[in-house]
């Protein structure tokens, strides 16, 4: 059985790694890690998901009235309880019970500034507007897409070369001595038509796995074992380069009938509950905004603009904490990137446009961070990026994000909670996405609290 099984994962390997360079090379990879695959490949689950669940949100949930009352009259010195309990109602400061006692999102304080209309500018009075460092880059960026595609009659232009250097480290005694620590960090995807020439070029471990294009979640996989005080260091660099994309066509003339039929219509035309949803509110909402409209690209924009309208940016807790990100956002009238991206996917499911999930990182200068996005299919122009939470620009590419995407990115992932390669055992730290990496250990999955990562983009050119 590890016979048949080593041959079969070192095949997978080759057929994955074709473009690491010369160091190190996929049949490097220890026969220890392979010969494991068997276990892996017979284990379960453990333990009881609901009690790990609620010890997360206790981890989100981690700030007191106190604490509320301290930052908000920085703001607004006279700020009583009845005013917290309005806020707490409209949604805009969310809190919960916890073993009896209110707690607060950690991140509730400065949410609440962002979603309430009289706090955003009491904050703006204070503190001055925002700046946004993506602004004068994107405000050359975006019009110099556009002009290219329509001048060269391509749909991927503007390409950027990037040198990424990706850390994880788990502290010293976090594990017990001699124990193996096994890790799964993010890779920039090879069958995404955006992104070139993806090259490995250093790895911290000389034994590791590559999982093949067809995972929705494109990792490298190392092992290591833990030494008593020692913190455990996996760390990888590599380049690639990306483009941006963006779709010129006339809504009207150019979008045909979709084939209802196909296999790939009818996949991202469903539900996939609980966090792609398309009945109920969703698809209440969904045809309220549509109305009479036929055209999938117009119903697609209208869905765009109104998200982006209506549904005010604001950290998020933890995906594996929320029983459905679609109405989580319907419920509380906010949603980040990725909440917003899954409500606007199963918008468009429901009204028959396909739509999927993609993510990763943006990597603009200034703003490197987590970042999740979409793509919908128009019959007669292909899959089409749509970038619901950078939402609407100024003029003359108000909706560039409705049809585009710009060349600042990673993209590591094209759908959701999907499996790992080599399988993970315990309880995944994101169920939804993966940016950050996994991490476990025979004794259980290390939580986000328990390790630390970086990403770190080198100066390099176009």
């Amino acid at each position: 059985m590890k016979t048949w099984l080593t041959a079969f994962a070192a095949l997978m390997i080759v057929l994955s790694c074709n473009n690491t360079g010369n160091v190190p090379t996929p049949g490097q990879v220890a026969s220890g890690i392979l010969e494991r695959q068997s276990e892996i490949a017979l284990a379960t689950l453990s333990g009881d998901w609901e009690t790990e669940r609620m010890r997360r949100i206790a981890l989100d949930f981690n700030k007191t009235e106190e604490e509320a009352l301290a930052y908000i009259r920085r703001y607004f010195p006279d700020v009583t309880l009845d005013q917290l309990k309005k806020w707490e109602k409209s949604r805009a400061l969310e809190s919960m019970f916890i073993n009896g006692e209110k707690r607060y999102f950690s991140r509730a304080f400065r949410n609440l500034f962002r979603i309430d209309s009289t706090c955003r500018e009491k904050f703006v009075e204070i503190n001055g507007p925002e700046e946004d460092p993506k602004a004068l880059l994107l405000k050359e960026h975006l019009p110099r897409v556009v002009e290219l595609t329509k001048k060269k009659g391509v749909n991927k232009v503007e390409h950027v070369t990037y040198s990424i250097t990706y850390t994880l480290t788990v502290p010293a005694n976090t594990v017990p001595g001699g124990e193996i620590i096994r890790a799964w960090m993010p890779l920039p995807r090879t069958d995404v038509p955006r992104q070139k020439d993806f090259r490995l070029t250093e790895v911290s471990e000389p034994h590791y796995i590559i999982s093949p294009d067809h995972y929705v979640h494109k990792s490298i996989y190392m092992e290591k074992e833990a030494v008593k005080d020692s913190s455990a260091v996996f760390s990888y660099s590599f380049t690639y380069t990306a483009y941006a994309q963006y779709d010129q066509f006339d809504p009207l003339k150019d979008i045909l009938p979709y084939d209802t039929l196909s296999l790939e219509y009818r996949q991202y035309t469903q539900a996939v509950p609980p966090h792609i949803v398309t009945d109920g509110k969703v698809a209440e909402l969904a045809n309220k905004i549509a109305g009479d409209e036929t055209n999938p690209y117009l119903k697609l924009r209208k869905i765009f603009t109104y998200i982006s309208r209506n549904y005010p940016w604001a950290g998020a807790r933890e995906y594996s904490t929320i029983e459905s990100i679609p109405l989580y956002v319907l419920e509380n009238g906010h949603g980040d990137c990725g909440q917003v991206s899954l409500l606007f996917i199963s918008m468009c499911r429901s009204l028959g446009i396909p739509a999927r999930w993609e993510s990763g990182w943006m990597l603009h200068p200034g703003a490197v961070n987590l970042h999740d996005w979409a793509e919908a299919y128009l019959e007669g122009i292909g899959w089409i990026p749509v970038d619901q939470s950078f939402g609407l620009q100024p003029q003359p590419v108000e909706h560039f994000y409705s049809r585009g995407i710009d060349a600042y990115r990673m993209a590591v992932n094209t759908d959701i909670g999907g499996a790992f390669f080599p399988a993970k055992i315990h309880f995944r730290s994101e169920t939804v996405d993966f940016q950050r990496g996994e991490v476990e250990w025979r004794g259980g999955n290390l939580y986000f609290n328990e390790w630390e990562y970086q990403l770190q983009v080198h100066p390099s050119g176009k």
